[in-house]
């Protein structure tokens, strides 16, 4: 068997709050067009609006290593924390905002986003929420599987080791992690089902799709995946992305 690449790349999801409420953006639109046209200029196309039109997000290249990524991602974050600071705007990257009201928010008026706000409802339009997603670069199929079904073990640790968002609406929820507690409302989320082959997985993802349950093979949500759009294990389950950067700087 020929060696993975063991390639890394990361994607961040960040909150926009006015610098000088700290409240979410709300203004309509809340993402000013300028900005983004701005963002996708210097960082190569390499920033998106997300789900919210309160949130943006970042994706670095695939990077040969950890430390690779974690500079790229720093060159992402800076640069776009610098072209809101322009016009007045923060960047928060954390799971969750201690206060914001998610009744205030509106999602992004594109097909996916509308698909999702149609499809689940009121469970979608709480979801404000960052999220960050790690994927690794595994080139074997099978590989892919059966490390999928060997992590799937160590994914409450890693969720006990990023937990960082306790906070919502401005109470303190009595969890460390309400981030998933919100996300966990949603349908194929958590921790995924053993599968034997790769076979069985496909098989899993057609029956979805074939039922009218999914459109493809990106709808699963599981804390852990085979990416459906790159050779890699897309790690989905750290609650926050400082907290991760610390604990990878342990390792």
């Amino acid at each position: 068997m020929r060696e993975p690449s063991f390639s890394v790349g990361i994607e961040e999801e960040y909150l926009l709050a006015d610098q000088e409420s700290r409240d979410l953006i709300t203004f309509v639109p809340p993402l000013p067009p300028e900005m983004l046209s701005r963002c996708e200029r210097l960082l190569e196309g390499r920033v998106a609006p997300e789900f919210l039109q309160c949130q943006i997000e970042v994706g670095t290249r695939v990077s040969g290593s950890i430390g690779e990524a974690r500079d790229d991602l720093a060159h992402l974050r800076g640069t776009v924390a610098e072209v809101a600071g322009e016009h007045g705007l923060g960047l928060i990257a954390a799971s969750t905002h201690p206060f914001a009201r998610w009744s205030r928010q509106e999602h992004t008026p594109e097909e996916r986003y509308d698909m999702l706000a149609q499809d689940m409802q009121g469970v979608a339009r709480r979801l404000l929420i960052g999220g960050m997603h790690v994927r690794v670069g595994l080139d074997d199929d099978a590989l892919r599987i059966d490390l999928m079904n060997q992590c799937s073990y160590t994914l409450p640790h890693w969720r006990a080791l990023s937990a960082s968002s306790p906070f919502w609406e401005g109470r303190d929820t009595g969890l460390e992690s309400y981030r998933i507690a919100l996300w966990n409302e949603l349908p194929r989320t958590g921790i995924p089902p053993a599968f034997d082959s790769v076979g069985e997985y496909e098989l899993e993802v057609e029956v979805r799709v074939r039922t009218g349950v999914i459109e493809d093979g990106t709808k699963p949500w599981w804390d852990v995946r085979p990416s459906a759009r790159f050779p890699a294990l897309e790690m989905r389950i750290c609650d926050d992305r400082e907290a991760l950067r610390r604990v990878v700087d342990r390792l």
